[in-house]
């Protein structure tokens, strides 16, 4: 069952995305952000912590996840470290999976060859 949430969350969140792609002028960038955003808001209010707990990966790995991980991490720095922690803790809390980005990034760079756009 734990699969199943996983695919629909994930699966509704894409699905979503696609939707505004298609029917507005929302550019890729700007649903991105609205994504994270999203994420951010909801995390910070406790809300998305319940679509966790039932979706798992399908609410963590999307985009909003992104953006409920900044939440988490600065509300935990800010319990540990008081005001310091508002500017240090999403960081903190994101660094790991930054820098498998940059990282795996790196990789497929040197695997690929870029070819210039005509």
């Amino acid at each position: 069952m734990q699969y199943l949430n996983a695919f629909l969350c994930g699966g509704l969140l894409c699905a979503l995305g696609q939707l505004l792609i298609d029917r507005t002028n929302l550019t890729p960038a700007r649903i991105l952000v609205c994504y994270v955003t999203a994420g951010v808001v909801l995390g910070g209010l406790g809300v998305y912590q319940y679509l966790v707990d039932w979706a798992g990966a399908g609410a963590t790995v999307p985009l909003t996840g992104f953006g409920f991980t900044l939440a988490n991490g600065v509300r935990k720095a800010v319990a540990e470290q008081g005001l310091l922690g508002a500017l240090t803790g999403g960081i903190t809390a994101t660094a790991g999976g930054i820098a498998a980005a940059i990282f795996f990034g790196f990789v497929v760079s040197l695997v690929c060859k870029a070819k210039p756009k005509r």
